[in-house]
């Protein structure tokens, strides 16, 4: 597919276990992101963020493509797509140089990053992310420009995001299969991160839980990078799931009855406002099911209890206990349940807000929810440049065509077993 347009197009797939999202995007002459087409269809053949079904996957990413480029008058080439699913794990490497007491020069930069492509193996995990981020000169950590400084060592932290292979084969299989390539493949939480977290609070220190269908995500953000990453198998769809089981309702009914009448806390007058829902197997005439919205919000605190308890053991693995002020944003899907925030802010016992993406002209409203932080940030991150080591040690602001780069890398590594 090719476009007459001679805008730079740039279009984002997010691959999730409720849904599939395609977002097309181009620069204006200002360098700021115009949405020009957006799709949207229910996710098929992926559980816990994991493809399990290719042929279904595939008709689903083609269909919310193809909308996408109904709305948007273009047709697309190629995208750059999420990893969501457990597995993913977060490292941080660090390497350094010996410089004799000279200014530091890129060249010095160049080498001390070529150095770094060495330290970044994960034996036998595919690297998604190598993102250089704060060096070190002599010792003295933090510093963002050491270019122009005095050193007789030069070091740099790197913040690597690694997975399996076969998961990601199976997510390029299923792209390529409709019609479309690969520019890359990003870590969910490095997108939603990018979307919806301000730069002072990854530089202070920011918990980020993304909320999915069936997988949560728990990233750490700290002096400007990610730097501890922890998945948990359970997300809102499993909400979802209780009320069908609890009530004995259709899913897609259960799924109404949390978005409109469901929350995560209580209040006095729920015991007598009701909620009519139709059961598995009424008729339409028939006699509707009718439970209280305090019946309803039981249920809806006993699962969202458990992943709150989940949320907050993560946490404590990742180090995250420092003052009681330090702040988590959660975003995702689940975020969008009623006083979900408010609930797990008395639990964590730390500020908890809802972290929406960043406003992108034409964004439709339907898409600037929570939900959709992790397709926003796939958008940015391609319109910013990767800022991946491999990349930057390439060589000095040369043209690079995307299959030199990160992408080609990638799929070397992936197609490698083939």
């Amino acid at each position: 597919m090719s476009s007459d347009s001679d805008q730079p197009l740039i279009a984002a797939l997010d691959i999730g276990s409720s849904k599939v999202t395609a977002l097309i995007v181009t620069r204006d002459a200002d360098g700021r992101l115009r949405v020009l087409g957006t799709g949207q269809r229910e996710s098929r053949g992926v559980k816990r963020g994991y493809v399990t079904d290719m042929e279904a996957s595939e008709v689903a990413v083609r269909e919310a493509v193809e909308i996408a480029e109904r709305i948007s008058g273009v047709t697309i080439d190629d995208v750059w797509a999420s990893f969501a699913a457990g597995g993913l794990v977060s490292d941080i490497a660090n390497v350094e140089v010996e410089l004799g007491g000279h200014q530091v020069e890129q060249s010095d930069i160049d080498e001390l990053l070529s150095a770094g492509k060495g330290a970044i193996d994960r034996n036998g995990q595919v690297v998604l992310h190598a993102h250089p981020a704060l060096y070190t000169i002599d010792g003295v950590e933090g510093v963002h420009h050491p270019i122009g400084l005095h050193a007789d060592r030069l070091g740099v932290d790197i913040h690597v995001v690694a997975a399996d292979p076969a998961p990601l084969r199976n997510i390029d299989y299923v792209i390529r299969s409709a019609h479309l390539g690969v520019r890359a493949i990003v870590a969910s939480p490095v997108a939603a991160a990018l979307a919806c977290l301000t730069a002072e609070e990854r530089e202070l220190g920011v918990a980020l839980v993304e909320m999915g269908a069936e997988v949560t995500n728990v990233s750490l953000h700290a002096g400007g990078m990610l730097v501890g990453l922890r998945s948990i198998p359970l997300g809102a769809k499993d909400i979802t799931d209780d009320i069908a089981c609890a009530f004995g309702v259709q899913r897609r009914e259960a799924e109404r009855m949390k978005c409109r009448f469901g929350s995560a806390m209580t209040s006095p007058r729920d015991n007598h406002e009701m909620v009519e829902a139709t059961p598995i197997g009424g008729d339409d005439g028939g006699e509707p099911l009718r439970i209280t919205h305090a019946q309803l919000i039981t249920v809806i605190r006993q699962r969202t209890e458990e992943i709150t308890n989940e949320i907050e053991k993560a946490l404590k693995a990742l180090g995250f206990s420092g003052p009681v002020g330090r702040q988590v944003v959660l975003t995702g899907g689940g975020a969008e349940l009623k006083n979900i925030a408010d609930y797990m802010q008395g639990v964590l016992g730390r500020a908890v807000r809802v972290g929406r993406p960043k406003t992108i002209t034409g964004l439709p409203e339907a898409h600037s929810g929570p939900g959709f932080s992790t397709l926003v940030g796939l958008a940015m991150l391609a319109s910013s440049g990767s800022g991946d080591l491999r990349d930057l040690a390439m060589g000095s602001g040369k043209e690079k065509k995307p299959a030199t780069g990160m992408f080609g890398r990638l799929v070397a590594a992936m197609r490698g077993g083939f």
